[in-house]
């Protein structure tokens, strides 16, 4: 269970980390910080760039846990049909 936890956190992670840098709210949210280098800094195309790879890293990660969970169940699956054919014999 906390398995499917885990990538349900990853894919929303990765979602908004590679949508909010490009979004007006991120610019309005950059704007309110006090200094102007932070400005130049959170506005600069590079950061949100890193932010959307940081985001697509995520995704990456939560459909690498998802295959591996879905590949566990499947493995489980097949042990249980193969137990059930022995039992019948």
């Amino acid at each position: 269970m906390l398995d499917v936890f885990f990538i349900l956190y990853c894919v929303e992670a990765g979602v908004f980390l590679c949508l909010v840098p490009w979004n007006l709210a991120w610019d309005r949210t950059i704007l309110q910080l006090p200094m102007a280098r932070l400005w130049m800094f959170g506005l600069n195309p590079a950061v949100r760039a890193a932010v959307t790879g940081f985001g697509l890293m995520h995704l990456v990660w939560g459909a690498h846990d998802l295959d591996r969970l879905l590949h566990h169940w499947r493995v489980k699956a097949q042990r249980r049909a193969v137990q059930a054919k022995a039992t019948d014999r």
